[in-house]
């Protein structure tokens, strides 16, 4: 990870403006749901689109409307997994609507990706139609681990075990498994408009200048471009394009075939439908999804000017955190979109992948990400999850309860920096976290 000065000038600087243009300024339960200022008609009318399909619930085959649902899936619709267009909430019995498990085998296939189980994919679908079997269910429990401040100061920090219950078929010995939450919707256009040579000026995959930090980015196959590039989206960054994200995400969700992706999930398993009517979803409706997901606005935000929170602020690149959750990057320029383009964001990631240690790690490779990388996730927008979730959870699982717990799990590359924050007084950890809530 290369640490440089920042190239922007603090004139004329607006704090609030997290995205920018793109920046609207709500702080409701909706927050993460409004349209970028400033589109076409014609544009506002393909978001209109968008958004309305990502509300409908899809159903079972042969139907006139939403036809096409599993025969496996997770969930009947897209707004069922993300809560006003934001994170998914675990829950401590069964894995339902927010969460979903990767699965693969160890070896690669063609492209590099991970390996499908064989009778299971790459997704476990935990719920199937009327008449075929869903693959398994996962029952979740939790065991608390208690973590001693220096200053005496005692917290607890949940670890979540997951257990495989009624498999439809045997599963393999050497089975990796990866819990993934659902992650927000807004604010993607703007990552996406990142020039690939800004993100890979943070890199320094070998350590270079020693501090620790390595930063590695992701490559990764896109099905929509038929080529390898730069992985941006996903817990992983195992995801290149929002068109890809949106396809699989109605593939392997809610079994929906599309262009991107025209065979089921259940493809060559005993749940097959055999129904000829794939793909099942309109290529107008998926563009539109995949522009209604571009055009998403990021949330202002809050309080910029509260003195605990400027204090937090600094605070935070103290420690080390900016390191890898770098606050301002410039997007580049997208003619087609040009409330996209030229805009100085503030989302607090690198996009680049990192060794976060034993304790967050999966174990399942995905790409060039190994079993205990994950990508620095995006913050804006962080302080606002108990608002549009009710209670908020954090973390690609969830098993944090609290931004505090989130900061408590980081280890490998981010150890120095959670052990500095730990270093803090109770006040000054106070300010830190007021800081994450502005965002």
């Amino acid at each position: 990870m290369c640490t440089k000065p920042s190239p922007f000038s603090e004139e004329d600087y607006d704090p609030r403006l997290s995205g920018g243009a793109a920046t609207v300024f709500d702080a409701t339960s909706k927050a993460f749901g409004n349209v970028i200022p400033g589109l076409s008609n014609y544009d506002q009318h393909v978001h209109d689109l968008g958004d309305n399909s990502v509300d409908q619930t899809f159903v079972t085959a042969p139907a006139t409307i939403n036809s096409g649902l599993g025969p496996i899936f997770n969930n009947v619709s897209c707004r069922s997994c993300h809560h006003n267009d934001g994170k998914g909430s675990p829950t401590t019995g069964t894995v339902t609507s927010s969460m979903l498990m990767r699965l693969s085998i160890p070896g690669t296939d063609a492209h590099g990706g991970p390996l499908a189980v064989p009778g299971y994919g790459l997704q476990l679908q935990d719920l199937a139609v009327f008449g075929k079997t869903a693959e398994a269910s996962v029952k979740i429990t939790y065991t608390e681990q208690v973590y001693t401040y220096p200053d005496g100061t005692v917290t607890t920090l949940r670890k979540p075990t997951y257990n495989f219950v009624n498999p439809y078929t045997a599963l393999p010995v050497d089975l990796m498994v990866s819990p993934r939450m659902a992650p927000p919707f807004f604010g993607l256009g703007l990552l996406v408009t990142i020039p690939e040579s800004t993100i890979l000026s943070y890199a320094d995959e070998n350590d270079a200048n020693g501090d620790g930090i390595s930063g590695k980015p992701n490559y990764v196959y896109d099905a929509s471009k038929d080529k390898m590039m730069l992985g941006r989206l996903g817990m992983k960054a195992n995801t290149a394009t929002i068109l890809t994200q949106a396809a699989a995400a109605y593939q392997q969700d809610m079994g929906i075939t599309s262009r991107i992706f025209p065979k089921e999930s259940s493809y060559g398993q005993p749940q097959m439908d055999n129904l000829t009517d794939d793909p099942e979803l309109p290529d107008s409706l998926l563009d539109a999804v995949e522009f209604y997901l571009l055009s998403l606005a990021v949330p202002a935000r809050r309080n910029t000017t509260d003195g605990d929170i400027m204090a937090g602020e600094k605070l935070f690149a103290q420690v080390g955190c900016s390191n890898c959750h770098i606050p301002t990057m410039q997007t580049g320029v997208d003619v087609r979109y040009p409330y996209l383009s030229n805009q100085r964001i503030h989302a607090y990631t690198d996009l680049l992948l990192h060794d976060m240690g034993d304790g967050l790690a999966d174990g399942r490779p995905d790409f060039r990400a190994t079993g205990t990388e994950w990508k620095t996730p995006a913050l804006w927008g962080v302080g606002l999850f108990e608002k549009t979730n009710g209670t908020p959870f954090y973390l690609h699982d969830g098993r944090a309860r609290t931004l505090e717990e989130a900061i408590l799990w980081h280890d490998g590359e981010a150890a120095k920096a959670k052990g500095k924050f730990s270093e803090l007084s109770a006040g000054e950890r106070g300010q830190v976290i007021a800081f994450l809530k502005s965002l």
